[in-house]
């Protein structure tokens, strides 16, 4: 088997307008495909070229694609049929009832891209379904999304095209000075003021909370070791809540005066213990340190 076919995948997601197409990319992007959305089918096979001479650094596609392209099912059959020399190509289809479409379409208050040419939006709907009957017949997968909101969408794809390696919550945490002002794009911070100030002892001062001195300070003081297993025992049901409801994003904020000793040691301890919670990635970032 040549080998590109078992490493890069491209995932052609299409179906009737309305049925949650950008929903479907959007999860598929925080799952770390890369999507494209509206590139002619034409350079799809280009695009798929470059990623296969490019050692691996796109090794999963996804090209959105809708009923305006000129002849979808035979321009997405011969794209396939193409693609699938070099790679694993699989065609989602999206779909709901007319009703369902309709409504969605109603509360949006934006038109049918065929409504125009059919005279009315259920026209225009009726039209775009009779276009792409083929094209549902032939697709790998086909998603009714009647009964789904955007969070039961999300869920859905998450559960079809995830591996065990995709993270389930991406968590950044960062450390920062109070004194240089409160970062406001965070889900959550916390104070670590109320410990004592390493800045105060003559040994400490020059040092940060990167160094293991700082660091035994820090977590040895009273109430600091009572504060970390409490605080990561109460993110435990947040963040697995956060996975559930689709959240995969989520920010922590660890301050204290000048961003040097305290948040520092502390947002270090906080990363290392919550990147053992079930489905969680994390990334640690200090915003001050090094700034005085």
């Amino acid at each position: 088997m040549n080998e590109a076919v078992s490493n890069q995948e491209i995932l052609i997601v299409t179906g009737m307008s309305g049925a949650g197409r950008s929903t479907v990319a959007n999860t598929l992007e925080d799952l770390g495909w890369y999507v494209v959305d509206n590139l002619p089918l034409t350079m799809l096979k280009t695009l798929a070229d470059m990623a296969d001479k490019s050692g691996g650094a796109l090794p999963r596609i996804v090209a959105v694609v809708d009923v305006r392209g000129r002849d979808l099912y035979s321009d997405i059959e011969s794209t396939v049929s193409d693609l699938r020399e070099n790679a694993t190509v699989r065609v989602v289809f999206l779909d709901a009832t007319d009703e369902i479409l309709v409504r969605r379409y109603e509360s949006v208050r934006r038109p049918h891209p065929l409504q125009a040419e059919a005279g009315s939006l259920l026209e225009g709907i009726r039209l775009e379904r009779e276009r792409l009957q083929e094209l549902r017949a032939s697709s790998d997968v086909v998603i009714d999304t009647s009964r789904y909101n955007v969070h039961d969408l999300s869920t859905a794809t998450r559960e079809l095209f995830s591996d065990d390696n995709t993270p389930g919550l991406q968590l950044s945490v960062v450390s920062f000075g109070f004194k240089y002002g409160a970062p406001t794009d965070v889900d959550l911070m916390v104070d670590m003021r109320f410990l004592p100030n390493p800045f105060w002892e003559t040994d400490l001062r020059a040092l940060t909370g990167v160094d293991p001195e700082v660091k035994e300070y820090v977590l040895g003081r009273e109430g600091a070791a009572e504060f970390l297993d409490h605080y990561v025992a109460a993110l435990t049901p947040v963040f697995a809540g956060f996975q559930r409801e689709n959240k995969r994003h989520a920010s922590l904020a660890v301050g204290c005066t000048g961003g040097k000793h305290r948040s520092v040691a502390t947002a270090r301890e906080l990363a290392d213990r919550l990147a053992g919670l079930p489905g969680v990635s994390v990334t640690l970032r200090h915003r001050d340190l090094g700034r005085e």
